[in-house]
Order: structure tokens, then C-alpha cells, then sequence
């Protein structure tokens, strides 16, 4: 069994961003969090989301938690 500090989940936040045409700061001012959280998320160093956060991600990128993250194990 794995570590309680790994995980196999990954974050999409750069690609959909991109595809978006929207940067880490404006999506963090809209969500409401900070540049610094949602850096940590970006680069799969999270180990926890609020549902709230992930929602409100969610709204703004206008997709599915399952577009954002996905399994990879």
C-alpha cells in the first residue's frame, strides 16, 4: 500500500487554462483563492481540494472534476 504522502492522482489545471485562453491568476481571483494554492494544485503537490474549491473551479473553467483530475494508477 502506498505512503499516506503519495497519491495517484493528476491535475489537469495547465491544459485546461490553456485551452481556455485564461492565466493562474485570473482563475485564482474568480474561484477566490490564492495564486499560491491553486500553483500547489497545478503541479500535483495538493493533497486535499474543498469541494467548494473544486466547484468553483469547476464553474469558472466551465468543465467536469473529471476534466481537471483523473487517476493514474
Amino acid at each position: 500500500m502506498p505512503s499516506e504522502d503519495a497519491h495517484q492522482i493528476k491535475v489537469h489545471l495547465d491544459a485546461l487554462l490553456k485551452e481556455r485562453g485564461m492565466t493562474l491568476a485570473e482563475l485564482a481571483e474568480r474561484v477566490g483563492v490564492t495564486v499560491v494554492n491553486l500553483s500547489v494544485l497545478k503541479n500535483d503537490r495538493a493533497k486535499a481540494m474543498r469541494f467548494t474549491t473544486l466547484s468553483a473551479i469547476c464553474r469558472e473553467l466551465d468543465c467536469q472534476p473529471g476534466d481537471l483530475l483523473s487517476f493514474d494508477g
